[in-house]
Formats: C-alpha cells, structure tokens, sequence
C-alpha cells in the first residue's frame, strides 16, 4: 500500500517561496507519477504540477507556470514543490497525490494514493 506524507506548508509573505515535500512509502517513487493539488474552501480541487514516472516532461497549471517547479529526488523517495514568487491566491491546502500511470493527469479520479495535505498562507 503506497502512503504519501506531505510537509514543508507554512506562512510566508508575498513574494517568498517554500518547498513542499511528498515523501513515498511502500513503493518506490520511480514507479509512481505524483502530482500537487490545491483546494481552498468552498472551491473545487485544482490542479498545480505534475511529475511523471514516464520520460515526459513536468506539466504545470498556467497560473504557476514559471514560478513552480515539480522536481523529485529517487535516493529520497520524495518529490518535491518547490514555490517561487508566492502569491496571496495560492493560499490552499495542497495535496501529493499517487499513481501508476505513465503519464501523470490532471483529473483528481485517476490518482487512488493521496497524502493528508499542508496548509500554504501567503500574506499580502
């Protein structure tokens, strides 16, 4: 059974950065493609960066295209989130989520493994 923790959430001031982690139990990460979703209240589960455990490149949501960055470090078995030049709208609760396809996806319903989630503020 794959488990996915998340941590590295936080406060930070607009303009700053943070770097999430997903860290993979009972597989190795090279086998899953990992993906970060974001939900605030009241608003549906959003897409933010995919991982894919196939040879295809990380694909990323337009609003954090060139400020995000999906990298993952196979010694560790985690993948990363890392977040530049924050914004007061990307204050979620981001979740890693799991699966064994190919190619990551941005549908929410093709991942069966998900982490407990960290709470990212921005502060404007």
């Amino acid at each position: 059974q794959v488990q996915l923790v998340e941590s590295g959430g936080g406060l930070v001031q607009a303009g700053g950065s943070l770097r999430l982690s997903c860290a993979a139990s009972g597989s190795s990460i090279r086998d899953l493609s990992v993906t970060w979703f974001r939900q605030t209240p009241g608003k549906a589960r959003e897409f933010v960066a995919t991982n894919s455990r196939g040879l295809i490149s990380p694909d990323y949501a337009d609003s954090v295209q060139g400020r995000f960055a999906i990298p993952r470090d196979t010694a560790k078995n985690t993948v990363y989130l890392q977040m530049n030049n924050l914004k007061p709208e990307d204050t979620a609760v981001y979740y890693c989520a799991a699966s064994t396809l190919l190619a990551g996806t941005r549908r929410g319903d093709d991942y069966a493994y998900w982490g407990q989630g960290t709470q990212v503020t921005v502060s404007s």
